[in-house]
């Protein structure tokens, strides 16, 4: 049995990795944490709030899902990394912020890193087996959210509601935001940036709106593998905790003969400017990207609380990336600092944005 530690319980994947651990008897959880809703007696071992590298020491896991919403996630991807305890990673920012750092950790620690977004889970099923110089590059897809098809001058009124209604999946709000104005997939081209060891001029966005298309590996013949699904987080997560074995779910194979259409669309950079900052800040490299993600998370609260208007959440981003040096660290405890210093500088943007 998989002894499996889960971070991050009461959130959309945690609920969602509840179902698919209770569906396979070969994975046994035996730590569960919260930021703040109480999980008492949901697993042998519980937290919530607190440090939850304190909850994996006492657990003892062979696999830890981290399913922690934003940069809180950073400490457990290192010390399952560090460690080569398996890491079940849907905490995307823990690779966003702290790059460099998990990449050292992982080949100290030798364990097993898959990764739970339905887009780099498709890249790395179509990658298996693959030698990476046959690759050419990869292509990660989006929805396009609430607001494709939009201009910039059709987004300024929108409101938190408007934004939080997504067409495709059923996720947290702050991930929704993400998804609305593209931060998200800006935060996957940097995720696959390392996951994969990709430059980031091999890393491409399309919209694909049916969200059925997860992502493609294009090889240097020419050639394009796809990976296709029904838009359900459960495939992912449970490919993850069962591999290599690749277990049965209850969900349907897709029904091609149903009239399906796979339609692919640019995106438009100037609607939606966040992609193009995330990936500059990728490129610039050293904190650059945990700055991104610092006055991202800074500007999407502000937004969802009605302090900021929805275009501004790309100023506050941008404004802040040219204040940062974006020097790069040693360590987990100068991460921290930088995070700091670009959250105080975000809400400082913030006040007169």
């Amino acid at each position: 049995m998989k002894r499996v530690a889960l971070l991050g319980a009461t959130g959309s994947i945690g609920r969602q990795a509840l179902e698919v651990i209770d569906a396979h008897p070969e994975l046994g959880l035996v730590a569960a944490s919260s930021g703040s809703q109480p999980i008492d007696g949901l697993a042998p071992l519980t937290q919530v709030g607190g440090e939850p590298t304190e909850l994996l020491e006492r657990a003892e896991p062979d696999v830890v899902l981290n399913a922690i919403v934003g940069f809180a996630g950073v400490t457990a991807t290192l010390w399952a990394l560090e460690r080569g305890v398996d890491l079940v990673l849907a905490n995307k920012e823990s690779l966003v912020a702290a790059g460099d750092l998990a990449v050292a950790a992982r080949e100290r620690g030798g364990g097993h890193l898959l990764p739970v977004d339905s887009e780099h889970s498709a890249v790395f099923q179509c990658l298996e087996g693959r030698a990476p110089d046959t690759v050419h590059s990869i292509v990660l897809t989006a929805s396009g959210g609430p607001f494709r098809g939009r201009n910039r001058n059709e987004l300024e009124d929108v409101t938190p509601d408007d934004a939080l209604a997504h067409p495709t999946w059923q996720m947290g709000p702050k991930i929704t935001i993400d998804s609305a104005t593209l931060a998200n997939k800006g935060l996957e081209v940097i995720e696959a940036h390392f996951l994969f060891g990709l430059p980031y001029d091999g890393v491409e966005v399309v919209i694909q709106p049916t969200s059925v298309v997860h992502a493609l590996v294009r090889f240097r013949d020419g050639a394009a593998l796809a990976h296709l699904g029904y838009p359900d987080m459960r495939v992912p997560i449970s490919f993850a905790l069962t591999y290599p074995d690749r277990t049965a779910t209850e969900l349907p194979p897709l029904d091609l003969a149903s009239g399906l259409t796979l339609q692919f669309e640019p995106v438009d950079p100037e609607a939606f400017p966040l992609l193009g900052l995330a990936r500059r800040a990728g490129e610039r490299g050293g904190t650059y990207p945990c700055v991104f993600n610092a006055a991202n998370e800074v500007a999407v609260a502000g937004f969802l609380e009605g302090c900021l208007p929805f275009l501004a959440i790309a100023e506050v981003v941008g404004e802040t990336l040219e204040a940062s040096s974006g020097a790069p660290v040693r360590n987990l405890e100068e991460l921290i600092e930088v995070d700091a210093e670009a959250r105080k500088l975000a809400e400082r943007e913030m006040a007169v944005a």
